[in-house]
C-alpha cells in the first residue's frame, strides 16, 4: 500500500535504489488487495526481470501469498457482494467469534488456517460454502500438491521463540519512535481514507483503536506486540507444510544478514 510505510517495514528509498524493487507502492490505502491480484503483477514483474537476465528473488512472509505464486491460485467462485455484506452484518451483530465457530462446523481444515480475528477470510470461507455447498479446503487442495510453477529454490529462515519475540517487540519499538502513530493519523485524514482491509492490517488496526479512544497507547503497543506473535506463530505453521525448504536456523548471535547472504550463497545453485 502507498504511504503505509513504517507498520509494513518498507525498505527505504536509498535500499530501493540500489536494488530493483516490485510490487511496492501498487495500490492506494482506500483500496482492497488480492490474492489473484498479487499473483497477477507478481507474475508481471517475473516477465519483465527475465528479460533483463537478473535474478529474481521473491521475499516475504506472508505464506498464503508465497504459496500463490509458487503453486498458483485455487479456482474458487466469485465474489458475491450480497452473501458477503450479510455475513459482515452477522460479524458486528453476532461477533467474529461467531463465524469463526460457525466455519470450524462446516471446514474444520479451514477454521484451523485463519485466525479468529481474521474477518476477510473468515467471510470469504463462509461465502464459498454458501455459495457452492464446498468447504474451501477442497477448493485449496492444489495449495499441498507440491508442484512449483518456477524453478524456485527456497530458503527459510527460522529462530527460536523467544528470540522472535524479542525481535518482534524491537521492531514495534522502532515502529512507534519512527512515527507510526502520526502515520496513522495521516491515512485516516485522507479524503478516501483506508479500507476495511488495509484498517485490519496488524499495527494499524491496533493504532487505529487508540486514536478511537478504545485503548491507551500504551495498551496499543501491547496488542500490536501480541497479535504479531500471533501471526508470526500461525506463519509458522503455514511454513511447516512447504516442500523442499532449505532452512537455516538462526541464533541471536547469528551472523549479519551480509554474512547470512554469503552462507546461503554458497549453499544453493543460483545458476538455475
Amino acid at each position: 500500500y502507498r504511504r503505509m510505510d513504517i507498520g509494513t517495514a518498507k525498505p527505504d528509498p536509498q535500499r530501493r535504489q540500489a536494488i530493483k524493487h516490485h510490487l511496492i507502492d501498487v495500490v492506494e490505502p482506500s483500496e482492497s488487495f488480492s490474492l489473484g491480484r498479487y499473483v497477477e503483477l507478481a507474475e508481471n514483474a517475473i516477465r519483465k526481470i527475465k528479460n533483463t537476465q537478473s535474478p529474481i528473488i521473491a521475499v516475504g512472509g506472508t505464506s498464503m501469498y508465497i504459496r500463490g505464486l509458487l503453486e498458483g491460485v485455487f479456482d474458487g467462485p466469485g465474489a458475491d457482494l450480497q452473501i458477503r455484506d450479510k455475513l459482515k452484518s452477522q460479524a458486528q451483530s453476532d461477533g467474529l467469534p461467531a463465524l469463526h465457530h460457525r466455519l470450524s462446523q462446516i471446514d474444520p481444515d479451514a477454521a484451523a488456517r485463519i485466525h479468529p480475528n481474521d474477518e476477510k477470510r473468515i467471510i470469504r470461507a463462509l461465502e464459498v460454502y454458501e455459495l457452492t455447498g464446498q468447504p474451501i479446503s477442497s477448493f485449496q487442495q492444489q495449495f499441498r500438491s507440491g508442484q512449483y510453477k518456477y524453478n524456485w529454490q527456497i530458503i527459510g529462515l527460522r529462530r527460536e521463540k523467544e528470540d522472535n519475540n524479542h525481535r518482534i517487540n524491537q521492531r514495534v519499538k522502532r515502529m512507534i519512535d519512527m512515527g507510526l502513530v502520526e502515520e496513522v493519523k495521516s491515512l485516516l485524514a485522507e479524503p478516501n481514507g483506508l479500507s476495511d482491509q488495509a484498517a485490519q492490517a496488524v499495527g494499524y488496526a491496533e493504532i487505529i483503536a487508540h486514536l478511537q479512544g478504545l485503548s491507551t497507547l500504551d495498551e496499543a503497543i501491547e496488542n500490536i506486540k501480541i497479535n504479531t506473535r500471533r501471526f508470526a506463530k500461525s506463519q509458522r505453521t503455514w511454513f511447516r507444510s512447504f516442500q523442499n525448504v532449505n532452512w537455516y536456523d538462526l541464533t541471536p548471535n547469528d551472523d549479519t544478514p551480509e554474512q547470512l547472504a554469503e552462507r546461503i550463497i554458497k549453499n544453493i545453485d543460483i545458476s538455475s
